[in-house]
């Protein structure tokens, strides 16, 4: 339940401040994480082919302009659609229930505030990228960063696996290591809806609802 309070508590910090977000982007792309990924690539031997395989499609992805800042905000969009799509479901589902995730409805499906949030994490990815690469095209390519890149990919197919293969079509797995600090209370109500159920979902949406409108209260 506390797990629930920690998601619903960081959802409703959005909702009200988009700009908060900026906090967990700060350590996004981390040399010291980035080493760490190394170490962990050079004893995995099992997964070398498949992460050979998947080095062919950075490079077949960085030609094609993934870094570019829109394709960034377009990935982080994707995610937040899909958040928003289940946040509507429940919402017609409690219709009968009078107000019932009327805020929750008003702010987080709002694209405005979706996109304010989007703009504010791939405004601050782009500029990491940018700042730590240098060459920008080559910065999935170190060694640290590219396992990093890869393993967070893998792992999201494992969590969401829903959410993976609509990001996955663009190749916006790839990126999704840069802004999964921020969007992972989004990503992690998706897994408890996936795998607790819509009523455990829903019950993050009520206190995500009472926190977003306490506060709204006091304004």
């Amino acid at each position: 339940m506390s797990n629930y309070e920690g998601i619903a508590t960081r959802i409703a910090d959005m909702i009200i401040s988009p700009d908060s977000v900026l906090g967990f982007i700060n350590g996004a792309i981390s040399v010291p994480v980035d080493l760490g990924y190394m170490a962990y690539g050079v004893f995995d031997t099992d997964s070398y082919y498949s992460h050979e395989t998947e080095t062919v499609r950075i490079i077949q992805a960085m030609r094609n302009g993934i870094l570019n800042y829109d394709r960034i905000l377009d990935a982080i969009e994707i995610v937040l659609s899909k958040f928003d799509q289940y946040v509507s479901i429940s919402k017609q589902n409690k219709l009968l229930s009078r107000g019932s995730f009327s805020i929750i409805g008003r702010a987080v499906t709002n694209s405005a505030i979706s996109s304010t949030i989007a703009k504010a994490i791939a405004q601050r990815a782009g500029w990491t990228v940018a700042l730590r690469g240098g060459a920008v095209g080559n910065i999935l390519l170190i060694g640290g960063m590219k396992e990093r890149c890869i393993r967070t990919s893998e792992q999201l197919s494992i969590d969401e696996p829903e959410l993976f293969q609509v990001l996955r079509v663009k190749d916006y797995d790839l990126l999704y290591f840069m802004f999964e600090p921020a969007l992972k209370p989004f990503v992690n109500a998706l897994i408890v809806r996936r795998q607790q159920g819509i009523p455990a979902f829903d019950h993050i949406l009520e206190r995500v609802e009472s926190k977003v409108s306490g506060d709204y209260g006091h304004h």
